[in-house]
Order: structure tokens, then sequence, then C-alpha cells
């Protein structure tokens, strides 16, 4: 997983639009919050998304974008975002290269079986794509909150 200090690959995907450019023009002016998440529609990505989605306004007073990305196909990301009147980007992963650049892709266990998935995980990104903080294995209740909050202490520190 990528670890503060490092610089983000600058990979592009599509977005909800069909919309591809490299990573680091989707930074906002200070900066992003880029988050992975394992599927549109499920009920810890929903609540996470939606979270997100309400402190938009705080995240972008100051100069953040907040970039989702999964695996999902830009059609369920479309309806993902219709469905929930998302309207931040969400990133379409489909061969997975982002999420194993930033180290979002790992070995994963439920209830015995072993297997490869995106780790729930944040990452916030200066404007110049340095990461600052690392969020690994996320637990959704209050997590866009605390990441607002971070970041506001970033800005004034």
């Amino acid at each position: 997983m990528l670890t503060p200090g490092s610089i983000i690959p600058d990979l592009t995907a599509p977005d909800q639009h069909n919309q591809s450019m490299p990573l680091l023009q989707r930074l906002g002016i200070q900066g992003a919050v880029i988050y992975f998440y394992p599927k549109d529609n499920t009920p810890g990505c929903t609540v996470e998304a939606n979270d997100f989605q309400s402190l938009g306004a705080e995240f972008a007073a100051l100069g953040f974008t907040v970039i989702g990305i999964s695996k999902d196909s830009i059609k369920s990301h479309v309806g993902f975002c219709t469905k929930f009147g998302l309207q931040f980007t969400l990133l379409s992963d489909g061969d997975g290269a982002l999420c194993q650049a930033f180290g979002a892709w790992q070995e994963k266990k439920n209830y015995g079986k072993v297997y490869m998935g995106i780790v729930r995980s944040t990452f916030i990104v200066d404007a110049q794509g340095m990461v600052r903080k690392v969020y690994p294995s996320v637990k959704t209740a209050g997590h866009a909150a605390a990441v607002l909050a971070e970041v506001g202490r970033l800005q004034a520190g």
C-alpha cells in the first residue's frame, strides 16, 4: 500500500461520464481524497459514498476533490450515481491497475474463503500528488467525517 510521502501513480481510468484523464489532472486546487471501495450498491459502499457526498461542499471549500475507485463498470457507476445523487468522480478501474498501484488489491478472507479483492482504503493526496495520509482497512461509520477533519488539520498545519 502506498505510504505517506509517496507520489501517486499517474494512471488513467474512465469516470462515470466515460471521460478518461490522468489521475494527477483530477486533483483539486489543494489535492484530493481518493478512496477505494469494493462494489457499487452494496450496504457499506453506499454508506461511504453517501457520507462523502454529504460532505462534498466542505471538501470543495478546502480545495479538495473526492474520487471513488472500484473495479465496477462505467454503467454500474452511472446507476450508482443516479440512484444516490452522487456528484463526485467515480473511476472504473476495470483492469485493476489503480487498485494494484495504490496497494488496495489484496488477499482477503471471508468465512474461511481466501480470495483477492479491494480493501476499503482512503488516501489524502496534496495538489502535487503526494500522499499525506493513508487509511487502510476502513470502517465506513464516521469515516468521511474523520477524513474531512484530517484534511482541515493538514490545511491548517
